[in-house]
């Protein structure tokens, strides 16, 4: 196989990111060496062999009897200098300390990578925590504010949606293409997304993409429980997320001679 560039994969290599990503979507569950091989449809010596060099990296961690891993240390040190060395990464951070303290609420940055949309950067709420906004999380973009304000950015005929049907969060998520493009037929005209309980029950949320890169491919959110969301809260989110989008976009740095990343 090769890649879009027309050079071979390195077989190795696409094996050593597919056992990190597989650990990492695992979180605090550690998984076993026939988990493992399994999963990756690898002979266990040779995952055996793989995971031991990990190990020896710092890459994977292991327990005290050898037979549990998990994602090793080097991961954050590599995940903090990817958002360390981002200049959009840079530039929002700050203006997500200010909706945070103009809104209370729980505020978001992420980016589209493929079909989902992976959380940058988080200012938990100060009256309740949500483990589950932690920085690297991804979400299918059909789901949640952040995904369909990016989506809507995109032609109906070009959406980077997955194969096989969308993923049902809640009883609220879109499931179907039709709904789906009915809703962003709306952030389009309204400007922003609107999620209702459709990634996560009890919560809602308010998507902005920003406009610095086209299409978009970076967005802001609001969450906020369904509990607390009067009329005149969500109008208030509405003004503030839709403020504070309009500051970033104006000192968004325009081309220079800083590294413009494929996304």
């Amino acid at each position: 196989m090769s890649t879009p560039g027309g050079v071979p994969e390195v077989k190795s290599a696409v094996r050593t990111v597919a056992l990190l990503e597989l650990l990492a979507a695992r979180g605090d569950r550690p998984a076993r060496l026939r988990e493992l091989a399994e999963a990756l449809e690898v002979p266990r010596s040779s995952m055996y062999a793989l995971l031991r060099t990990l190990v020896d990296q710092g890459w994977v961690r292991t327990d005290t009897t050898g037979s549990l891993y998990g994602i090793g240390i080097r991961a954050l040190l590599t995940g903090t200098g990817y958002l360390d060395s981002d200049r959009y990464v840079r530039l929002v951070r700050p203006y997500l300390d200010e909706a945070s303290d103009a809104l209370g609420e729980t505020i978001h940055l992420a980016r589209l990578d493929g079909t989902d949309v992976v959380y940058l950067a988080t200012r938990e709420s100060h009256e309740y925590l949500r483990t589950i906004s932690r920085v690297g999380r991804r979400v299918a973009a059909h789901a949640g504010a952040l995904g369909k304000a990016l989506l809507a950015e995109r032609p109906d005929d070009g959406l980077p949606l997955p194969e096989g049907g969308l993923t049902s969060y809640t009883a609220n998520t879109h499931t179907t293409r039709e709904a789906l493009l009915a809703d962003l037929a709306g952030v389009r005209e309204r400007g922003y997304s609107v999620d209702r309980e459709e990634t996560v029950a009890g919560i809602a949320g308010f998507g902005f993409a920003l406009r610095y890169a086209s299409p978009a491919t970076d967005a802001i959110s609001c969450s906020v429980p369904v509990s607390r969301l009067t009329e005149e809260h969500e109008r208030r989110i509405v003004a503030v997320m839709g403020e504070v989008r309009g500051k970033i976009e104006a000192f968004a740095p325009a081309a220079s001679r800083e590294v413009d990343w494929r996304r």
